[in-house]
């Protein structure tokens, strides 16, 4: 193979001894971990997708040398070069992946040292110490570009499975002709050579598209953040008040209301004489 394929840390980022201690300090401080322990996931998905990526290249290799119906057709050549391009693929991602899990624990140190150093209050952003978006906007154009070479293996065999049939056809047609029987009309659907040739390929695929959802989530919750703080700093120069500063005073006037609200006053029974 070309490149290493270790290149992502052997220590799951769910593992990280760093990482373990700012979610204790978090939850300890009471503050909100979901944005952080959603980022987490998405990063532990994009890895075991990518793993599975790496183990379906090694299938295909494996399929590729032991079929023997194509020792000499074009067909193992091109699909050796798409094995080849689809290897270096997974690991600009992996290692593209292996750069965003640095710089993650670089962001939970920094965190951890804001905490120590400002307090609990340090933490209520926490997200903004993570700088990683570009680097998962460059990983996913990686898997996309791997997905769409998935998608030519898979054509390629395609196209290779009806010439096949359509050769076969031919001189099936040619063996009717001479002795006087009906011709075949059309050929046969893709047998079992091409489901094998494409399962790979086609898992492969699926593995990488896993791993760009995973990529698109974190891109997306990361741009919904910015957001949000861009929209409470707007609010602090103009005086505005946050929306959250606006909530939480608006659950402050409904409380305030539910205990001034008046008492209702019990009808009065009249007494009935009998």
């Amino acid at each position: 193979m070309g490149k290493k394929t270790g290149i992502i840390s052997e220590t799951p980022l769910t593992e990280n001894e760093q990482l373990k201690k700012l979610f204790a300090v978090m939850r300890d401080n009471k503050v909100n971990s979901d944005n952080l322990n959603a980022m987490v996931n998405y990063v532990a998905s994009m890895e075991r997708h990518l793993e599975s990526a790496v183990n379906e290249l090694v299938s295909m290799r494996r399929e590729l040398a032991d079929m023997r119906e194509i020792q000499n057709h074009p067909i193992k050549t091109a699909l050796q070069n798409a094995v080849k391009a689809l290897e270096s693929k997974i690991n600009d991602a992996r290692e593209r992946l292996g750069e965003i899990k640095s710089g993650i624990i670089e962001g939970v140190k920094n965190a951890l040292k804001a905490f120590n150093e400002k307090g609990p209050a340090a933490l209520n952003n926490v997200m903004s110490f993570f700088h990683i978006k570009d680097g998962l906007k460059s990983m996913g154009e990686l898997l996309d570009a791997g997905i769409k070479t998935d998608n030519r293996a898979i054509a390629s065999i395609d196209s290779f499975s009806k010439h096949y049939h359509e050769a076969g056809k031919a001189f099936k047609n040619m063996g009717h002709v001479l002795i006087g029987k009906e011709q075949v009309v059309s050929a046969k659907p893709a047998g079992n050579l091409a489901k094998t040739l494409q399962a790979p390929s086609r898992a492969e695929r699926a593995a990488l598209t896993g791993a760009k959802r995973a990529v698109t989530a974190a891109i997306t919750k990361l741009e919904r953040l910015e957001t949000t703080q861009a929209k409470v700093k707007a609010d602090r120069a103009t005086g505005k008040p946050s929306l959250l500063n606006r909530l939480e005073k608006n659950k402050i006037r409904a409380a305030d209301k539910q205990q001034i609200r008046p008492v209702p006053k019990r009808e009065k029974v009249q007494e009935q004489t009998v």
